[in-house]
Parts: structure tokens; sequence; C-alpha cells
């Protein structure tokens, strides 16, 4: 069984990935609903939910790790993985590497939550794969919440975004990096506003294939999936079809709240 978590919603974009990539693994998603953000908290808070989240998911039998969260991964995954040696991890990381590589205008941005936007994970990422290249690291305060309340759109939310998108576009970056997989949920406002001046930039499918690569004998299955949260677990399940993932809902095999790991 592959068990992929997160703080909330952000994370089904990566589960969607895996899903697609892997139709017949057996797959758990946990969110943290009930400490949901982890964007505005400090990095020790985060640090032990993600141990606390990984250990539940090793000891529910799962051989194969994904943590599909950027600040997670910023704050956890190293721990994370020195507690579990024998364990496959997979983390997510803003995609600086092929942003800086496809980038004309040699600018590029990352929005990303606050802890990811001042962790010293994303500066290294930027030294050691953008060192020629400008980035602009541009915290978006509130918008993993907006994601996980449902509320995508509106004219107030989209001139908000509008408002932080229209100076980067204006300086001359040409790739956006999505530094939050919540912000994958966002595609649809995001998309009109940058087109023809810059490109979207994702790394849930580049997550999938790593999945993959490492899944072994997890592979394969009967394709089942099982839904948890530690909070308002029935809010996971209805959320599947306003993100345009209504497709999942065929996998779930089990969907529950948790007493909290």
């Amino acid at each position: 069984m592959i068990g992929i978590f997160d703080s909330g919603l952000g994370g089904l974009s990566v589960l969607a990935a895996v899903a697609r990539a892997l139709p017949r693994a057996e797959l758990c998603y946990l969110a943290d609903t009930a400490h949901v953000p982890y964007g505005s908290k400090p990095d020790g808070f985060i640090q032990g939910r993600v141990l606390s989240i990984g250990r539940h998911l090793v000891d529910r039998g799962c051989r194969l790790l994904v943590v599909a969260c950027n600040t997670a991964t910023a704050a956890a995954v190293d721990e994370l993985r020195r507690q579990h040696p024998g364990v496959p991890i997979v983390g997510i990381e803003p995609g600086i590497k092929p942003a800086a590589a496809a980038s004309r205008s040699r600018k590029i941005a990352v929005l990303a939550t606050e802890s990811t936007a001042r962790s010293e994970r994303l500066a290294r990422l930027i030294r050691d794969h953008a060192g020629a290249v400008d980035v602009t690291v541009t915290p978006c305060p509130g918008w993993a919440t907006r994601v996980e309340t449902l509320d995508l759109d509106g004219p107030a939310f989209a001139a908000e975004i509008a408002a932080r998108i229209d100076p980067l576009l204006a300086s001359g970056v040409d790739q956006l990096v999505l530094g939050c997989t919540h912000y994958s949920f966002l595609a649809p406002t995001l998309a009109p506003l940058v087109a023809g001046r810059a490109e979207l930039v994702d790394v849930a499918a580049a997550v999938a294939r790593q999945v993959v690569r490492l899944a072994g004998a997890d592979s394969q299955g009967a394709g089942a999936l099982a839904l948890l949260a530690t909070a308002r677990p029935e809010r996971l399940q209805a959320a599947l079809p306003r993100l345009g993932l209504g497709w999942l809902a065929t996998r779930i095999e089990h969907a529950a709240g948790l007493a909290q790991p």
C-alpha cells in the first residue's frame, strides 16, 4: 500500500496523479484537516505532525510514503527519512529546476506558503538549480485556506490573485512555479491571467513518475483507495467533484475520520 498525506485537500492533486499512473495500486490518503493549513505554522509543529502521520501510515501497512505537501517536505522530510530508513519516501518540492531550464527571460517566480517561502530547503533549491536566473519568491497567505473551503473563484479572490500575479508578469517572469499543492486547484483562475506570457509549473506528474519507479510490488493490487482525515472526514470525499476529481470516487473502498495520530 502507498500512503500519501497532506495537511488537507491540496495533496489530492498528487493523489490524482499517482492514481492515474498506478490504476491498480492500493492507496491511502490522509488529510490532517484538524491542523490545516500548515503554511502559517512553526516548523517544529509541522515536523511533529509529519512524524506522527508517517508512523501512523507505516503502522497501517504503507510501504511507500508520499509527502504531498511542499511545506511539510521542507520542514520534515529529512527527519521522516531518518526515522523510517527502510521505507521509500517521496517528498514534493517546487519545480525550480524545470522552471529555470525553461525560462527564456531568465526570470521565474515561486508562489508559496509563508513557511515554504522562508525555508532553507527552498533557498537551497534556488542556489542549486537557478543560480543564473532571477528568482522571485512570493508568499501567498490565505490561498491554501481558500482551496480548503472550496472558495476557488469569485471576483474578490480573482482580483487578489491578479494583484499578486500581474507585477510578476510585468517584471518579465515567464515561469510561475506552484510551490504548494493546493495551488494546483487554482490553475483555472491562474491560467487565463498568464496565457501567452508565462507558464505554470506543477510537479505532481513528476512526483507520480518517481512513485512509479519506487512502487515495485505495491503498484499491483485491487486499486482500492482509503480516504482518512483527522477532522471533518465527510468534506474530503465531498470535495472531489468540486476539485474536478469525481472520478476518484470509483476507487474509494474506505473513508473515515481517525483519532489524531
